[in-house]
């Protein structure tokens, strides 16, 4: 039996952000999904554009660099919460659902 190596199916987009290769699937949401109890079979499920394999690949690949994964998952998530508080403070999110219905029912 011969070993063989494999590479992580991860590729970052225009944006910075981990993707598994060939998908719009973010990194942060297989891990997310797996640290939520998910197994790779139903992580498969919630996502059918990734294949089993892909999956047990970035879990291993997570699992093997857990502190660098991390640390990713932190900064992506202060660049959402910033994207957030701008979106927020251009469009004020209070009595939007008022305001929906009033224009519906004009």
């Amino acid at each position: 039996m011969s070993q063989a190596t494999t590479t992580v199916p991860l590729s970052t987009d225009e944006a910075g952000v981990l993707r598994v290769a060939g998908t719009r699937v973010s990194l942060d949401s297989v891990i997310y999904a797996f640290l939520e109890g998910a197994t790779p079979e139903e992580i498969a499920q919630a996502f059918p554009t990734l294949d089993l394999a892909a999956i047990y690949s970035v879990l291993g690949y997570y699992l093997q660099n857990r502190a660098e994964v991390e640390q990713y998952l932190e900064q992506r998530k202060v660049e959402r919460e910033e994207l957030r508080k701008e979106i927020e403070s251009r469009f004020n999110p209070q009595g939007l659902r008022e305001r929906l219905l009033a224009r519906k029912n004009i």
